[in-house]
């Protein structure tokens, strides 16, 4: 939110989108091997208890960075909270299993945040430039960008990327 926007007393909406792969129990089984309550993660990973409470019962969606944040705390890998087989995998899967935001991704790879999206949700063709870095940024090989890409365009409509 702009300054200009906070002072005019406008509030702007951000869309955040379901986490695909988000396995409550497996941060349930986390918190616990941890040792730790629900009170305990909330307060080391400066998250809300409420919120902790409405993941691991499956009512709420992580954001991407706070759930990075969470799992560093634990000392476990974000992989261990989402599980999506690598043949099922859309570009924005494997940001998030960085623990990647769009505009941190596009800034990793010297891509504009406009430009993450509309490659994620398979809106736009993948150039080789842009699927050089953004491969390079995701550290994974640029067939598997473009497999995943390809999967993004041709998933049913309705169907989020």
């Amino acid at each position: 939110m702009s300054t200009s926007d906070h002072m005019c007393g406008r509030i702007i909406s951000v869309s955040r989108r379901v986490m695909r792969g988000f396995t409550p129990s497996a941060l349930v089984g986390a918190r616990r091997n941890a040792g730790w309550s629900q009170a305990d993660l909330a307060r080391l990973s400066d998250v809300g208890v409420a919120t902790i409470r409405r993941w691991e019962k499956g009512t709420a969606s992580p954001q991407v960075d706070v759930l990075a944040r969470v799992a560093a705390v634990l000392e476990v890998p974000i992989s261990d909270f989402v599980n999506i087989p690598v043949s099922q995998r859309f570009p924005g899967d494997w940001r998030v299993l960085l623990g990647l935001t769009q505009p941190q991704l596009g800034a990793r790879a010297g891509v504009r945040t406009a430009v993450v999206g509309s490659i994620e949700r398979g809106e736009t063709a993948l150039s080789d430039n842009v699927a050089e870095r953004l491969s390079s940024a995701l550290d994974i090989s640029i067939a598997e960008l473009r497999d995943a890409h390809q999967r993004a365009r041709s998933r049913p409509p309705g169907m989020p990327a």
